[in-house]
């Protein structure tokens, strides 16, 4: 039976990880080997594949953009397995016009017995195009 302690850990583990997601690597020790995940784009099962998304994301924020941010503006226990996150993504765009991109969303985290997270669905503010609009005007 997961712990209070557990849970705090883990909104802990995510409180510091989350800012910095697309700077460094997360910890992966809070997240069963089966996690599945879930966004507007991606769906996938195991730890591997979610390896390779946080990799993913660092690459392309290295790779496209002169800045970016990933704000966390709140992680709490909001039922009996259950951890929310909310968030907002923004950044600047490595393109003549510094095309800004910015969205909001929340992260749904299930964890289990153990307090290790199973299940991690991703909830955007707007759709996948609309999003990728905004890398079309100017900053």
């Amino acid at each position: 039976m997961e712990t209070k302690f557990q849970v705090a850990e883990v909104i802990k583990t995510l409180e510091n990880d989350l800012p910095t997601l697309f700077e460094k690597d997360i910890t992966y020790d809070i997240y069963t080997e089966d996690i599945y995940f879930r966004d507007p784009v991606n769906k996938f099962k195991y730890k591997f594949n979610y390896r390779i998304i946080f990799w993913t994301l660092r690459f392309h924020a290295r790779l496209f953009f002169t800045q970016i941010h990933f704000d966390v503006h709140e992680v709490e226990h909001s039922s009996r397995d259950t951890i929310l996150a909310k968030w907002t993504v923004r950044g600047v765009l490595r393109v003549p016009w510094k095309a800004k991109i910015f969205f909001n969303g929340y992260s749904t985290y299930k964890f289990n017995q153990n307090g290790l997270i199973y299940e991690h669905i991703d909830t955007w503010d707007r759709k996948p195009a609309e999003i990728l609009r905004q890398f079309l005007q100017k900053g």
